[in-house]
């Protein structure tokens, strides 16, 4: 299953019923294996050592329900109403490999943050740590 419309127009509703339209914030939408979607954002913190990411409610549900999470996307809504997505971060990458590199995953297409695509996540990330210890199993 791989990120579309419907996936991004759930993290994006989320943002709009959460905070408001133009808002500076952001939100995300996984789909699991049983074709769930399941949408969670995250509070701002004043010291970003405490920061979580807005996966990790939606990861944290998933994981929950024993769900298996095949395709992830995080979104942020600019003061502007510009909607962008975000590659997951290194520790949400890392999250996501518990489900292996074929989970599908939402970056910003090159040349226009306005667009946006999907990729597996070993293809976001060839040089997965991890690999080297599959690689010869």
């Amino acid at each position: 299953m791989e990120v579309d419309q419907k996936l991004f127009e759930s993290a994006v509703n989320l943002i709009e019923e959460r905070f408001g339209k133009n808002s500076d914030e952001g939100a995300a939408a996984i789909y699991t294996e049983s074709g769930r979607v399941i949408t969670s954002t995250a509070p701002n913190c004043l010291n970003d050592g405490v920061s979580l990411c807005h996966e990790t409610g939606a990861f944290c549900e998933a994981y929950k329900l024993g769900e298996k999470i095949v395709a992830s996307i995080c979104v942020h809504q600019g003061e502007d109403g510009e909607n962008i997505v975000l590659t997951p971060c290194g520790i949400c990458q890392e999250r996501l490999y518990l489900y292996g590199g074929d989970v599908q995953v939402g970056f910003p297409s090159k040349g226009s943050s306005r667009k946006w695509d999907s990729k597996k996540l070993k293809e976001v990330q060839p040089y997965y740590w991890r690999n080297i210890f599959t690689e010869n199993s």
